[in-house]
């Protein structure tokens, strides 16, 4: 069975929800699916797919995140499949920039786009995180 690695960084929690709902939508597609804090992250090895998600202040992702892609650059990702998502307020230009870094720095095989919500609870959050969760899972053959 393929396993994803999520991997989030939030302020208010929001984008933490928005984690475990893609999370839910990987599982439901018989993946295994593992969410996780980036302050808990040690390594990325061992998984077959790796999304990550930050939430956008004043523009651009939290500094945790930016740490953590560092880390990431040095972890061979090469051809794997990733995606990344977030919350925002006002704008949400932080899942687009981690989206961006892991497609053409890592060279990693991206699903469609980013996944951007202002919340999971409003205009059909749930079911379009879960539902990236699920394009994530196809396209591990899942």
């Amino acid at each position: 069975m393929a396993k994803v690695l999520i991997v989030y960084t939030t302020r208010t929690g929001e984008t933490k929800r928005i984690a475990e709902l893609i999370a839910e939508g990987i599982r439901l597609s018989a993946t295994e699916a593992n969410v996780v804090n980036v302050n808990d992250i040690k390594d990325l090895q061992g998984y077959d797919g790796l999304v990550f998600g930050s939430a956008t202040y004043h523009g651009d992702m939290m500094q945790k995140m930016k740490t953590m892609l560092f880390m990431a650059e040095k972890a061979g990702l090469e051809g794997k499949v990733g995606g990344a998502f977030g919350a925002f307020g006002w704008s949400g230009e932080a899942s687009d920039r981690i989206f961006d870094t892991m497609k053409n720095i890592f060279k990693m095989d991206m699903v469609s786009g980013s996944l951007r919500l202002k919340s999971s609870s409003l205009g059909g959050g749930v079911q379009m995180a879960q539902e990236y969760g699920r394009e994530i899972a196809k396209k591990l053959g899942g």
